[in-house]
């Protein structure tokens, strides 16, 4: 039999579900031999989830609610074995031969970390982490625990009081470390608008803006925080995201935030001296970088998403000295991804930018952790056509790469 909701639910940032049984097939379509679950935040899908055949992999993202109800469905009748980490807790769920499901929980941040503990409610594990992690949240964020922040109190992040929601402690973690990131950038930007005489308020970009949680985020850091004066546009291609947004955005009397329908692939409008472009998918991350250069932004934030287009051009056979890198499919999946990113980081070097690769969050929190930060190395004198060559990695692999078409294509 499978869960009931007496030992379900609490916040989680993965799962991992293992030991199928013989009707995974049946349940799933596949005979799955394993499914890693991590939130990834950043989107309405929040969790990122891997199927593993002996030697394929698929995905798919759920919504907080569609993880529940797969958990409810899977654990026990689809996996015999599931192990859940919060920020705390490592719980694990055990089926036995005739059906029967119990769950076992230790605490991680325990200095006996194999001694498992009394099960808690899912309402006493939340009240116990925000209790826990407080301290250790706060002292170091830019934003502060206890201050009264609008724009997280309405996308319920924050109580009117200015206490993290515990459910929304890790968009409260990964709202801060995007700002550290942004606010690690601004010193260059502003030297560089001083030096050209450049009087205007600063201009930001966001590219797929989403339910624009980060969008919000950097308003506040430069209006309230750091009192710098800004103007943002938010660009999504969903009519519904943006007006919810835009209404949001009025609700809170933001004058100098607005967000546009529109395809990044299209889009014309003031050279910004900031683009960000978060899980941007695919090749989308490319049309976002090629407009940055240019429009010679001063500083690109990218944290690309589903690097699709190098993964379908490779195979087994593209390169005999990794055949056994392209053998199996994550592998293959996972070099694309670092192929891909490297390629882009090299280019934004050659069109003048100083470029790091860093982290954005922990991999517990998202498997799209990787951000590439540049900035503007070079004045505009010094950019004329880019004349490149073939970037290494494409030619070693014999693949093709969007934004090396784009620059070629260009006038940098």
């Amino acid at each position: 039999m499978g869960l009931t909701n007496d030992i379900f639910f609490v916040m989680i940032l993965s799962a991992t579900l293992s030991k199928p049984t013989k009707q995974v097939q049946e349940i799933l379509g596949k005979n799955y031999e394993r499914v890693k679950i991590r939130f990834k935040g950043g989107s309405e899908k929040a969790y990122y989830a891997e199927f593993f055949t002996e030697k394929q992999s698929f995905h798919q993202n759920f919504s907080e609610k569609e993880l529940e109800e797969f958990l409810k469905k899977n654990i026990g009748l689809s996996f015999k074995n599931c192990v859940e980490r919060t920020e705390e807790k490592e719980i694990t769920f055990l089926t036995n031969k005739k059906g029967k499901t119990s769950r076992l929980e230790k605490n991680i941040s325990s200095t006996d970390k194999g001694a498992f503990v009394k099960p808690l409610s899912a309402k006493a594990a939340a009240n116990n982490f925000s209790n826990h992690s407080s301290a250790s949240r706060v002292k170091n964020y830019i934003i502060k625990e206890g201050t009264s922040v609008p724009f997280l109190q309405a996308l319920g992040v924050m109580t009117d009081s200015g206490k993290v929601v515990a459910s929304k402690a890790d968009k409260f973690r990964q709202v801060n470390r995007f700002l550290e990131l942004v606010n690690d950038v601004i010193p260059e930007i502003l030297r560089q608008k001083n030096a050209a005489g450049d009087k205007e308020p600063l201009q930001i970009l966001d590219f797929g803006s989403g339910k624009s949680y980060l969008t919000f985020a950097v308003q506040y850091l430069l209006e309230n925080v750091k009192k710098i004066p800004c103007q943002i546009v938010g660009v999504d291609l969903k009519e519904d995201v943006v007006k919810t947004c835009s209404d949001l955005a009025q609700g809170l009397k933001i004058q100098n935030l607005k967000f546009v329908c529109g395809d990044i692939a299209e889009y014309s409008g003031k050279n910004p001296d900031l683009v960000i472009s978060l899980h941007a998918c695919d090749i989308a991350t490319d049309y976002a970088l090629n407009f940055a250069v240019l429009r010679k932004a001063k500083a690109i934030l990218s944290v690309p998403c589903c690097q699709r287009e190098i993964n379908s051009q490779l195979s087994k056979n593209s390169n005999q000295t990794f055949s056994s890198l392209l053998k199996y499919g994550i592998f293959r999946e996972r070099f694309s991804a670092l192929l891909t990113d490297a390629v882009r980081a090299e280019l934004l070097e050659k069109a003048g930018y100083k470029v790091q690769v860093l982290e954005f969050i922990d991999m517990e929190g998202t498997p799209k952790n990787l951000m590439i930060r540049g900035t503007l190395n070079v004045s505009a004198s010094e950019t004329g056509k880019m004349d490149l060559p073939l970037p290494s990695l494409l030619e070693t692999f014999g693949v093709k790469q969007k934004l090396f078409d784009l620059f070629c294509q260009e006038k940098m």
